[in-house]
């Protein structure tokens, strides 16, 4: 039987580690309905001009030129780009983990086509990852706020597409955590660019509706040309973004389902801390009793 005093420190230090636990999940969940608002304000008009995009780059080839190279494929590049999006902070669950998996598979693909990928890591967990590792890293940023801002992800943005419209890379790949709902959240890696066209029937015209079966007609102003050219940089920044928003919602929603389930289990080792505690009181409680009735008889 555990002694009474010993049970009563540890009993002590795991209360203490559960009001730890609990304090961690509240910031969590008001950093996570933050973060939410954010996310689901930005969603809706990232989708669509993306959508919008993608439709008006089947316009033609001639608007290659307009879209700044931003559009055109370049498979004579032997090399490619992969951003891996971690947190700075632990105490997530499998966030990082099941991001890092995703990103070393990217990896492991590229390698065995023969394709050199230039790795850029963003957030301390990713990038202490990688150097134990030893793997070589363009680009390691441990230092990235936790909830980024556009003017942060611009710059970013700016370098990818400059990169690749002088033709220096193949594709560029993003690794993020994709945030469906607050019971779901995909590990994605997704291609940022070229942007892929939509198999839509569309042209500068008109746009065919699959559902109704009829054809929606557009008047541009200005031409399509200069919409592209416009809107398709601000697209790549939108969606790199994007990423960025449902990655910090995702962490927020893995660190509080994290320390709900530590808050839990201290809980559940409190009042088994407990239990323990009183069976070893009621022992000792029962031996003195025991000594005391012997003494008596022992004295008669």
């Amino acid at each position: 039987m555990a002694n009474p005093r010993v049970l009563t420190k540890r009993r002590k230090a795991v209360r203490n580690i559960r009001k730890i636990t609990r304090t961690m999940q509240l910031i969590a969940t008001a950093r996570f309905q933050q973060a939410l608002a954010q996310a689901t304000a930005t969603r809706p008009y990232a989708e669509k001009v993306t959508e919008f995009v993608e439709q008006l780059s089947d316009a033609g080839e001639q608007l290659e030129s307009a879209a700044g190279g931003l559009l055109a494929t370049h498979p004579q590049a032997d090399r490619s780009v992969l951003l891996v999006i971690t947190s700075n902070r632990g105490l997530c669950g499998g966030y990082n983990s099941a991001l890092l998996r995703v990103g070393q598979d990217h990896l492991a693909r590229a390698s065995q086509g023969g394709q050199t990928v230039e790795l850029n890591v963003l957030g301390k967990k990713g990038v202490n990852y990688f150097r134990f590792l030893k793997q070589e890293m363009a680009k390691a940023v441990a230092d990235f706020p936790d909830t980024p801002k556009f003017a942060d992800v611009e710059p970013l943005a700016d370098e990818f597409m400059r990169q690749y419209a002088g033709g220096d890379y193949s594709s560029v790949h993003v690794v993020y955590m994709r945030f469906l709902s607050a019971a779901k959240q995909v590990p994605t890696c997704m291609q940022l660019l070229p942007i892929r066209p939509r198999a839509a029937d569309f042209s500068p015209r008109g746009l065919k509706s699959a559902a109704r079966g009829s054809e929606t007609q557009y008047d541009f102003s200005p031409p399509p040309d200069e919409l592209l050219a416009e809107l398709l940089p601000l697209t790549v920044k939108v969606r790199l973004f994007q990423c960025f928003v449902e990655a910090t919602v995702s962490e927020q929603v893995a660190r509080m389902v994290a320390m709900k389930a530590a808050t839990d289990a201290g809980d559940e080792m409190i009042k088994l801390l407990t239990r323990q505690y009183n069976r070893a009181r009621q022992t000792q409680i029962t031996t003195e009793l025991l000594d005391i009735l012997g003494g008596a008889e022992a004295l008669k």
